[in-house]
């Protein structure tokens, strides 16, 4: 028996002229977990769509349990068995976790769809790989976190023989992510074969045995996780050119004496309690913390998305009250949510819709839109950015998670905010782009504006911040100046509570 269940040989994909795939290789085992890794537009993702049936390649063969195959559908690549989980998620909120996890795929007793029957075999297969879900839920109900488990669900139930996971822990706490994995090594026992993407390469090296690196559409090495490191990793993915140190470095534009919002004594809901603390004039500050510790919920509150119990938040020494996301955005507090696919941006519409979304009313010609100033605006956000796109009318959901996340915080930018509020602004992106975007940070910060940033990666943190607040419980129980953020042992050892 063929020891290779799958082989992509010499793929080539081009999209309006731009090659984004050039003579790449790929070949999984049976029972094997692949990992790809690459920066944006390595062509990670196309190279998976092609292989499920989403796009169709321009040259190269593929070939499936050891037979040439060309699909020209995902329905043609889910025939034998080749499931993909995307980054942008294919539940339907309004319906129930069962009904999710069998959609276009329902159990029928005659005629009719067997609720009974599904429910029965939903929680015997969620139980089977120790996901606990309340099957009867609806989906808009549940984290983001619990949408991610619904929607491996979904596809695990369909009997997968090859699956597809692009970036499947962006969205996970560790809980979840070391469920995940228990998950992928009983599939990796019955036989199914795996394919992961993901930018993590702590992940990459714990779950994967094999991995591939690809660079500008270019196969660059295929070899065991086993005999790689991370900085082994990086060298592949960035290239002898676009190397960024994640170091700080000191702000040319001093840190203002003036505090951009001070916030004393704030109780948000159940989660935060008596949470103080204040942000100056070009001053970047991070919230650290494990996950609910009341990070995000912090910044949340402060745009208006949470109901704050209690606590004063002044802005510029002027006390503000925030019921609503109105209130925040009047009073110049703006957030890059922590999913922007779900938060930030309306993925069927283009770069140029989504840049501009908060900017309507600003381009008004008496009751008219100005069309050439949101254009420009538009190109300006493009090129301030170095947003990599084929144009301003391209659909936003083609582009890189990099380039979807320099466009959240484009939209923001252009609002010209005096709080800018982060949520994992990096999250599921690669290294190249997650320095561009602290770039960007830094500069923001350095025009005098107030910054508060929640990260998972505390490399980051350190890499940003000028303080760091450090949250266990709902409750602030350190404050780190820039002299204590000595490395990333410091902050770990501070989380724990």
């Amino acid at each position: 028996m063929n020891e290779f269940v799958l082989t992509m040989q010499g793929i080539d994909k081009q999209f309006s002229g731009n090659k984004v795939l050039d003579q790449v290789d790929f070949s999984l085992r049976r029972g094997e977990v692949h990992a790809i890794i690459g920066g944006n537009g390595a062509g990670k993702s196309t190279l998976m769509k092609i292989l499920t049936g989403i796009y169709r390649k321009d040259g190269g063969t593929v070939t499936v349990n050891g037979e040439e195959v060309d699909f020209a559908s995902y329905r043609d690549a889910n025939a034998v068995g080749l499931r993909m989980i995307f980054q942008e998620l294919s539940i339907i909120p309004t319906l129930t976790v069962v009904e999710n996890i069998y959609l276009n795929n329902e159990k029928k007793k005659g005629i009719f769809t067997d609720d009974k029957r599904m429910e029965e075999s939903a929680k015997s297969f969620l139980d089977r790989f120790g996901i606990d879900i309340p099957l009867r839920e609806k989906v808009s109900n549940l984290s983001v976190g619990y949408c991610q488990l619904v929607e491996i669900a979904k596809a695990l139930s369909q009997e997968a023989k090859i699956l597809v996971m692009d970036e499947p822990t962006a969205s996970l706490s560790d809980s979840e992510v070391t469920l995940l994995f228990n998950i992928i090594r009983n599939l990796k026992q019955e036989g199914v074969s795996i394919v992961y993407i993901s930018h993590s390469m702590n992940e990459i090296l714990e779950i994967s045995d094999e991995v591939t690196v690809l660079r500008d559409g270019k196969h660059i090495i295929t070899e065991r996780a086993s005999k790689l490191t991370i900085s082994g990793i990086i060298d592949h993915v960035l290239g002898d050119t676009e190397k960024r140190s994640f170091a700080y470095h000191a702000r040319k534009t001093p840190i203002g004496e003036n505090k951009v919002v001070e916030i004393e004594a704030l109780h948000v809901e159940h989660l935060v309690k008596d949470v103080s603390f204040h942000v100056n004039e070009g001053e970047i500050v991070g919230l650290a913390g494990l996950m609910g510790s009341g990070r995000t919920e912090i910044v949340e509150a402060l745009f208006g998305i949470r109901n704050i119990k209690n606590g004063v938040v002044r802005m510029n020494d002027k006390e503000i009250k925030i019921r609503n996301t109105k209130d925040s955005v009047c009073a110049g507090i703006m957030l890059v949510p922590e999913d922007r696919r779900r938060e930030g941006l309306i993925l069927s519409h283009t770069l140029k819709d989504n840049i501009l979304i908060t900017l309507f009313g600003k381009t008004k010609r008496g009751p008219f839109i100005n069309e050439r100033k949101l254009s420009q605006l538009s190109e300006e956000s493009i090129r301030d950015l170095n947003i990599k796109t084929t144009g301003i009318s391209i659909p936003i959901n083609r582009l890189s998670g990099g380039n979807q996340q320099k466009v959240v915080i484009a939209k923001w930018l252009k609002n010209k905010p005096k709080l800018l509020l982060l949520d994992e602004p990096t999250a599921g992106i690669d290294i190249g782009a997650k320095g561009e975007i602290i770039e960007i940070i830094e500069a923001y910060a350095a025009e005098g504006n107030g910054v508060i940033v929640v990260s998972s990666e505390i490399s980051e943190l350190v890499a940003m911040c000028d303080r760091i607040i450090v949250l266990y419980d709902g409750r602030k129980i350190k404050e780190l100046g820039r002299a204590e953020i000595e490395n990333e042992e410091v902050i770990q050892h501070a989380i724990q509570g």
